[in-house]
C-alpha cells in the first residue's frame, strides 16, 4: 500500500484490483498513471467478461479528470463470451469545447449503428480527481454491488522497447500516439522489408525528384484537394531554403500470371523533403493546431486530410495563390497557365509543381495510396534540428532480420 502511494505521488504507474470474497475473477481493474496523463478503469461480471472501460485523462487542472471515452457491453446470455461480435455496446466519446460523439451498436458489429451528439456543458463532464485511496468503485455503480471488498495492489513488472511499463495481462498500458516505425530505414539502400503483401522487398537508392522552394521558413504539409477556409493542414518550421524532394523506393520480384515469369517491380514507400544531411536521431508526428496528445487514444494518427488520394508539400507563406495555381492547373486543366508557374511531373508519385511569381514559395503535390487521414513524420537531429519531412504513402512496412547485406545510406 505504501509503495502504490508513494508511485501514485511520484506520477509513476501502478494497478489496483479488487476481488470480492469468494469470486474467481476480478470485479475491477484500475491502472493509474499520471505521468502519461492517464487513469484506465475495467469493470468485470460474474464470468469475468468486461463489462465496461472508463479512460479518464488528466489534463491542465490538476483537480479535475476528463472522461475521454467509455464504453459499455450488454451481453445478451450467459454463453456470449467476452466482446463478441454481436455483442450490444454503447460508446461515448468526449472532447473539449463541447464535441463528442454516442455511438450505439444495438446488434453489436453485425447491425446498425446509432450516432448521436452527448449533450451536456463541458463543465458538466469533468470527474472530480479522488484523493489517493478514496476512488469510488465504478463497479458499484454498474453491477449495483454492496458486498465488502478488498484490493491488491500490483506494480506493473514488464518494461515495453520503448521504456514505458506495461500493467499486467489482464490490463492495458496507457494508451500511445501512432508511432514513427523505422522510417529512416527506408531511405537506406540494401534494408529488407514487408508490406505484408509482397513477403520480402529490398530498399533501393532513394529518388531525387527536384528541389522544393520555402523562403518563408514555414514548410505546409496538406492535402490540396479540400476546402482550406483556415490554411494548411500542418506547418513545420525550418530554416528558409531549398530542399531536395526524395522517394523512398523498394523493389521486389513476383510471379506475373500475364508474362509468364518472374518480374522486378519498384514501388514508391514514402515521399520527403531532406532539409538537412544530418542523421535523424527521433522522429515525431507533426501535430495540428487544436491537437492534444494527452486525449490520443491507442494507435491514434493526426495528419493532413485528403479525399483525392493526394498531398502536397508547399512554402505556407504563399499558400492561397500556391493552391489557386494548383486548382487551375490540375482540376480545372486550365490551358494558359504560365509554364513558370505551372509545371507537371511524370513518372513520379511527385505530380506537380507550382510556384508563386512574387515570392518564389512553391508547392509540389504527390500521390496517395487512397483517402484519409495521412501523419507527417518530423526527423530532427540530436540538436533537435529538422533535418526531414516524410509522409508515408501506404501503411509502414515492416523490417525484415538483416541478411548482413544492408549497406549506410
Amino acid at each position: 500500500m505504501e509503495e502504490a502511494r508513494e508511485r501514485d505521488a511520484a506520477g509513476l504507474p501502478y494497478v489496483v484490483v479488487y476481488w470480492p470474497a469468494g469470486r474467481e475473477a476480478p470485479l475491477e481493474v484500475r491502472l493509474v498513471s499520471w505521468r502519461d496523463h492517464y487513469v484506465g478503469l475495467w469493470a468485470y461480471d460474474a464470468q469475468g467478461r468486461g463489462t465496461y472501460e472508463l479512460d479518464l485523462r488528466l489534463l491542465d487542472d490538476p483537480t479535475r479528470l476528463w472522461p475521454r471515452r467509455t464504453v459499455r457491453w450488454h451481453y445478451t446470455g450467459p454463453e456470449m463470451t467476452e466482446f463478441d461480435e454481436a455483442c450490444p455496446r454503447i460508446t461515448v466519446e468526449l472532447f473539449p469545447g463541447g464535441k463528442g460523439r454516442r455511438t450505439e451498436r444495438p446488434q453489436g458489429e453485425r447491425g446498425r449503428i446509432h450516432v448521436t451528439v452527448p449533450r451536456s456543458r463541458d463543465d458538466e463532464r469533468w470527474v472530480d480527481r479522488p484523493v489517493f485511496g478514496e476512488w469510488p468503485l465504478l463497479s458499484a455503480q454498474v453491477h449495483g454491488l454492496t458486498e465488502p471488498l478488498v484490493f491488491e495492489v500490483i506494480e506493473p513488472a514488464t518494461a515495453a522497447a520503448d521504456g514505458s511499463v506495461l500493467a499486467p495481462t489482464t490490463c492495458r498500458r496507457p494508451p500511445r500516439p501512432a508511432q514513427p516505425g523505422p522510417i529512416g530505414e527506408l531511405f537506406r539502400p540494401g534494408v529488407r522489408v514487408t508490406d505484408g503483401y509482397h513477403p520480402e522487398m529490398t530498399i533501393v537508392e532513394p529518388r531525387r525528384i527536384g528541389t522544393l522552394r520555402v523562403p518563408s521558413g514555414l514548410l505546409a504539409v496538406s492535402g490540396p484537394d479540400i476546402d482550406h477556409e483556415d490554411g494548411p493542414h500542418l506547418t513545420v518550421p525550418v530554416p528558409p531554403g531549398e530542399y531536395a524532394l526524395e522517394e523512398a523506393r523498394a523493389r521486389h520480384s513476383y510471379h506475373c500470371m500475364w508474362e509468364g515469369s518472374q518480374v522486378t517491380h519498384t514501388d514508391t514507400m514514402a515521399v520527403r523533403v531532406l532539409v538537412s544531411e544530418a542523421p535523424a536521431t527521433s522522429w515525431r508526428m507533426a501535430l495540428r493546431p487544436d491537437d492534444d496528445l494527452r486525449l490520443f487514444v491507442e494507435d491514434q494518427v493526426s495528419g493532413f486530410v485528403t479525399d483525392g488520394a493526394t498531398g502536397c508539400f508547399a512554402d505556407a507563406g504563399a499558400w492561397e495563390p500556391l493552391l489557386a495555381l494548383f486548382d487551375k492547373g490540375l482540376i480545372q486543366g486550365d490551358p494558359d497557365l504560365d509554364p513558370d508557374a505551372y509545371e507537371d511531373i511524370s513518372d513520379s508519385m511527385y505530380l506537380l509543381r507550382t510556384r508563386d511569381q512574387t515570392s518564389g514559395g512553391e508547392l509540389v503535390a504527390f500521390a496517395t495510396t487512397g483517402d484519409g487521414t495521412y501523419p507527417v513524420w518530423v526527423g530532427r537531429s540530436q540538436a533537435g534540428e529538422v533535418v526531414a519531412v516524410v509522409v508515408l504513402v501506404e501503411g509502414m512496412p515492416e523490417l525484415l532480420p538483416d541478411d548482413g547485406a544492408t549497406t549506410s545510406a
